[in-house]
């Protein structure tokens, strides 16, 4: 594929045959709407994106211009600088002020890309993080043709492999300190130890863990990956569905997957509703521990 030619989501993005099936779907599930990118025309991406630099390489020059005059006419040096994140700004009179410039514009690009084909939700808290790193760093490739490629064709090629380890990683988080924990396997339901954590003994006076949270946004994100479905909004997660229910005064919570009841001592107890789902989690755990694995449900 050259420059020219077109990014669409069959080639370089997860189908929604592959997104149930490499997990242990069924065919019915693959078939279910998975809103993907449909297509971007790699060269129009491209080509706007040198098109920006280019304007902003002209700025720089113009602005750098502006200012040897002031200099020598003795009037105000005002300062102009490019924000990247959270970094130190780097003033256009800087020599890596186009380079800087040339960063932050590709993060907004590898970003959306990844966010819009749906790769990043096969990727687990490991594979996440070094993304994010590789984004935030000084070394982000350029937002070519070539490197988009061959990007997005290392993450197809192993978001398998990425899923599953999410899998296992989560599993291995949960707490042992409770019989219905089997480990190595998951059966009906599990118990949290630090649903909420709780200031004087007193449940009036307690907050939500943000820590067993995300725990629980990930075992969403996991079976909405093996029913083919989008990954779920973030900012519309656990932290917010059980504030919003403890708030109330309620003590339980009920959602498609799985349903919460939590008591004042500060624990948790979740029910699954689809045991379908929890036998696919039971087979990616078989193939990775197949000694380990009890009996099937």
């Amino acid at each position: 594929m050259n420059s020219a030619s077109p990014f669409t989501a069959e080639e370089l993005s997860p189908s929604r045959s592959d997104s149930a099936t490499a997990s242990g779907g069924s065919a019915a599930d693959a078939n279910s709407d998975h809103p993907l990118l449909r297509s971007i025309s790699l060269e129009n991406l491209v080509s706007q994106r040198d098109a920006i630099l280019e304007r902003i390489t002209q700025a720089i020059t113009l602005v750098r211009e502006a200012l040897s005059i002031a200099e020598v006419a003795h009037l105000g040096l005002p300062r102009i600088a490019i924000h990247h994140l959270s970094r130190h700004p780097t003033d256009l009179t800087d020599e890596d002020a186009p380079e800087a410039a040339r960063r932050q514009i590709d993060f907004g690009g590898w970003d959306y890309l990844m966010s819009e084909s749906g790769l990043i939700s096969f990727m687990d808290a490991k594979a996440r993080e070094q993304w994010r790193k590789q984004l935030e760093s000084d070394q982000l490739p350029p937002l070519t043709a070539d490197n988009i490629i061959s990007t997005f064709r290392h993450v197809h090629s192993t978001r398998e492999e990425m899923f599953e380890r999410g899998v296992i990683s989560l599993f291995k988080r949960l707490s042992w300190d409770y019989k219905t924990n089997l480990p190595f396997r998951f059966g009906k339901r599990l118990i949290f130890r630090h649903l909420f954590t709780i200031y004087g003994n007193n449940f009036d006076h307690s907050f939500v863990n943000h820590t067993t949270c995300d725990e629980l946004d990930d075992l969403t994100r996991v079976f909405h990956v093996l029913d083919g479905r989008p990954e779920p909004d973030h900012r519309d997660g656990f932290y917010r569905h059980i504030g919003d229910a403890h708030r109330a005064k309620q003590m339980e919570w009920s959602g498609e997957y799985f349903s919460l009841k939590w008591f004042k001592k500060g624990t948790g107890h979740l029910i699954f509703h689809r045991e379908d789902r929890v036998d696919q989690l039971n087979q990616i755990l078989a193939r990775h521990f197949p000694n380990a694995l009890a009996g099937p449900r």
